[in-house]
């Protein structure tokens, strides 16, 4: 069985179950945790928690990987290079990669004078694209295999 980038897995769904309590318990309901994995179960359509799992993966597959040429924009500025050191954030959703650029990377918008990057860490989510923006609205880092 092959499973997507967006299908959930049950690490996540888990997650959800754990969020849901909280919110619940900020509103000052009690939820236990089985009855938060049966209501995020039954939101992903599955008919209860066991048939989730069973159908789920217990990690998705990740769409970075150290050792991955990479080519992109970071800062508007195109590079190639290679994925150095790749982490999976809690939220399941998020990494935070680093990458060693092929040739320096001009981040200066003039070239009155030149600030050479050789080696970014940016976090960027499964689609390769950072959620922190520059100025003018563009993401700091948007990211694609080579």
């Amino acid at each position: 069985m092959s499973f997507s980038l967006d299908t959930p897995s049950a690490q996540t769904l888990k997650a959800e179950a754990k969020e849901l309590r909280q919110q619940r318990a900020t509103l000052g309901e009690t939820l236990s945790h089985g009855a938060a994995l049966e209501q995020v179960a039954r939101a992903h359509g599955y008919r209860d928690w066991n048939t989730a799992r069973a159908a789920l993966p217990d990690r998705i597959v990740s769409p970075w990987q150290v050792g991955t040429r990479v080519k992109g924009l970071y800062l508007d500025q195109p590079f190639t290079g290679m994925l150095i050191g790749v982490q999976l954030l809690g939220n399941m959703q998020s990494y935070t990669v680093t990458i060693q650029f092929d040739e320096p990377v001009n981040v200066t918008p003039t070239f009155m004078f030149a600030a050479l990057r050789h080696r970014v860490v940016s976090t960027v989510d499964i689609h390769g694209i950072s959620s922190a923006t520059r100025g003018n609205g563009n993401p700091q880092m948007v990211l694609r295999r080579a």
